[in-house]
């Protein structure tokens, strides 16, 4: 496999975690796949810094608010050839890595999606609004920048080689929840080769601080497919 030949490091941004991160450090320690698992803490003001501090994951803080910040503060701390990014709130399965890091063999970057029919008839946990949301989303970002099949432009499980994520990061600008569509679009614009496989996605523990409900996941889809035509229209004003 190829990555038994490279060091991998998982990054897990985390704001206001202390019910779920603790025992999703452990469950991905137990693979012992990883050179490192860096968490980053997004000026939480739980307990989440102090259960981070329990395991053996590397503690960052990042003071600068935001989804988008804490995500790529964890990429400049990475050392490793390949980095995997997660949610540490029990919504995935630590035993996906492996399909993620079969697909790499083949792939730049592999995104996770949630709005799989087959995943969602096993089991996985998401309401109709965020799927349907996420797949209308995830195609005028596929149609608009020419990229591989995409039905969820919100999911934070990825994997990638780090040169693909170096290459871009320092055009990354976005950095709220609605973060994912412009890296997407900048790994696309690099001519990464880019795949879509399905994961479980499960309760979460505790309740989400960015899609807590209708309106508030309706207010992200809006600021990501602002992000979306924004970067679209700007190659035209160059």
């Amino acid at each position: 496999m190829f990555a038994t030949t490279h060091d991998i490091d998982l990054i897990l941004p985390a704001y206001n975690e202390e019910s779920s991160i603790r025992k999703c450090i452990e469950d991905f320690e137990s693979l012992n796949l990883f050179k490192e698992i860096i968490a980053i803490d997004n000026n939480s003001t739980d307990n989440t810094a102090a259960e981070i501090k329990k395991t053996k994951a590397k503690y960052v803080l990042e003071k600068e608010q935001g989804y988008g910040a804490a995500l790529m503060k964890g990429i400049n701390e990475s050392s490793s050839d390949i980095i995997i990014t997660c949610e540490p709130d029990m919504t995935f399965s630590h035993l996906d890595i492996y399909k993620f890091l079969v697909y790499l063999e083949d792939f730049d970057c592999v995104f996770g999606t949630r709005t799989s029919k087959s995943m969602i008839e096993a089991g996985s946990k998401m309401y109709s609004y965020l799927r349907y949301g996420n797949i209308i989303v995830a195609k005028l970002l596929e149609y608009l920048f020419s990229g591989p099949c995409l039905t969820d432009v919100g999911c934070s499980y990825k994997a990638f080689k780090s040169k693909s994520l170096k290459n871009i990061i320092h055009k990354l600008k976005v950095k709220g929840s609605h973060f994912q569509p412009e890296l997407m679009i900048r790994l696309i614009q690099e001519n990464n080769k880019i795949i879509e496989i399905p994961v479980y996605y499960l309760r979460r523990s505790g309740y989400s601080k960015i899609t807590y409900n209708f309106y508030s996941s309706l207010r992200v889809a809006l600021n990501m497919i602002k992000v979306i035509i924004f970067i679209y229209f700007k190659k035209f004003f160059k």
